[in-house]
């Protein structure tokens, strides 16, 4: 009898033993993939390549961070950006490393603080020897991503030297001879010594606009890319940057938008530095530079979206600085106001070193972040997501303040002006350090100083360092200390 029971009972405890079998083996799945989740926060390089998102940064020459309609121009008509912008994480308090092009872009693509050698890069500046442990493009491409460099460099021969695989109408340019075909052709009068743009005029035709032809180039690289491999791709506006080109219908448009445009009584000019600083956006050229690299912006998201990448794609879009709003000594033909906020291109009030910064990402929740970030910490970021490579220079990896888990709103920065332009930018020697609220200026030749809340004073107005001398000392005595360590 017992063991008629015993039979009868077996089929149920089998079931029950299955039963609590698979419980346990969704429970470890889950938990593998809980683990593996948590593991992407800082690095993905361990995931398939086809499931590693795409890399594009739009980088823009000298666009000021109120040239956007986002950021409230009313000249300026930037709608796809603008929508870029909406579905972004957009930085309020970025900035670049220097006011000037060279020292940026050698800060942006090294991660550090723009000082070689004890000085800080300028015109003619080559990145060379750059140490491998320093190289995050080359981490970036190790981890098995494509890299292509499209426009812009302005630090030396080829990024290929960095580690990029791809370069197109790079090199030692810091903006082109024209921006109508034939590019390096000077349209009107005088002689030029600026280095020509290789490999535009062969894919272009007479009066062709070298924004759209950039543009095209590297549209064309991700539609030809190795699919099964996720590429890096840095796309380097030579726009906004002079010389002041664009075409005759954008001008015309923009012309007649500015005459309709009430000004009210702001000046054209308020003294700056050694010079004057434009309060006016009224230059019918500039407006359509602009305009035209928010199309050509919009090319680049209608492409990736026909694509079916869009969603896997993380894009970066930035300034190199601040724009140009300032002339010295010599009076020159300016480009914009970066009014509300003071000065340009050139100084180190945040007119010329505030930077528009978004983005996006699908596993980003768009949204403003007060958190204060550098260009310097773009690659260092990007080769920690692809690479798991641990930043061992002055940037940082952003990763937890794009996913807000953390906030750098204390965080101390630096600045370091040497290579100062009172001639054409009215700018002189200065350094600078912002903690938290505070910046303080410090004119070392000079020996002068300004303190601003940049909180409760975004336009640099009312001068601190009287009012506040201890808070004035302490900033100082941090910039001077760190100024050392060159």
């Amino acid at each position: 009898m017992k063991k008629e029971i015993d039979n009868k009972q077996s089929p149920i405890l089998f079931a029950f033993i299955e039963l609590f079998m698979i419980v346990a083996l969704l429970f470890a799945l889950v938990s593998c993939k809980t683990k593996d989740s948590n593991s992407t926060s800082n690095s993905i390089s361990n995931s398939s390549s086809i499931s590693k998102p795409n890399i594009l940064i739009l980088h823009v020459d000298d666009l000021g961070y109120h040239d956007l309609s986002i950021h409230g121009s009313q000249i300026y008509q930037t709608p796809r950006i603008d929508q870029l912008g909406a579905e972004s994480v957009r930085f309020t308090n970025a900035y670049a490393n220097y006011p000037r092009c060279v020292p940026s872009r050698y800060a942006m693509l090294t991660g550090n603080y723009p000082i070689q050698n004890g000085d800080v890069p300028d015109d003619g500046f080559a990145i060379d020897n750059l140490p491998a442990d320093r190289n995050y493009i080359k981490a970036i491409d190790d981890a098995g991503y494509q890299t292509a460099y499209f426009g812009k460099y302005h630090l030396g021969e080829n990024p290929t030297e960095l580690g990029f695989d791809t370069s197109v109408a790079a090199g030692h340019a810091g903006s082109p001879i024209s921006f109508i075909a034939p590019f390096n052709v000077k349209k009107g009068k005088g002689k030029t010594k600026k280095a020509p743009i290789l490999g535009l005029d062969e894919v272009s035709k007479e009066g062709d606009y070298l924004t759209d032809v950039l543009t095209t180039q590297a549209l064309d690289y991700i539609k030809n890319r190795d699919k099964n491999e996720p590429f890096m791709a840095m796309l380097a506006f030579y726009n906004v940057h002079q010389p002041f080109e664009a075409k005759d219908e954008d001008i015309k448009r923009n012309r007649k938008e500015i005459a309709a445009f009430d000004y009210n009584d702001t000046p054209e000019y308020i003294k700056e530095g050694t010079g004057r600083t434009k309060m006016r956006q009224d230059n019918p050229t500039y407006a359509a530079m602009v305009e035209n690299t928010d199309e050509n912006v919009g090319r680049v998201l209608d492409l990736l979206a026909s694509e079916g990448i869009l969603d896997n794609t993380i894009i970066i879009f930035s300034s190199d600085h601040g724009g140009l709003s300032n002339d010295g000594t010599k009076q020159r033909s300016l480009a914009t106001t970066n009014y509300p906020l003071r000065a340009g291109k050139g100084h180190l009030y945040d007119g010329g070193i505030k930077v528009p910064f978004f983005v996006k990402w699908n596993e980003l929740q768009p949204r403003d972040e007060e958190s204060l970030v550098m260009l310097m910490d773009v690659f260092p970021t990007l080769a920690q997501l692809t690479a798991g490579k641990e930043s061992i220079t002055a940037g940082k990896n952003m990763l937890p303040v794009w996913q807000d888990k953390e906030n750098w709103n204390d965080r101390t920065v630096f600045w370091h002006s040497s290579k100062a332009r009172p001639t054409n930018t009215g700018d002189t020697k200065s350094s600078a350090i912002r903690e938290g609220d505070y910046k303080l200026i410090h004119w070392y030749k000079e020996d002068r100083m300004e303190l601003y809340n940049i909180a409760l004073d975004a336009g640099e107005q009312n001068d601190l360092s009287k009012a506040q001398p201890e808070k004035a000392a302490s900033l100082l005595k941090q910039l001077k200390e760190w100024k050392k360590t060159f």
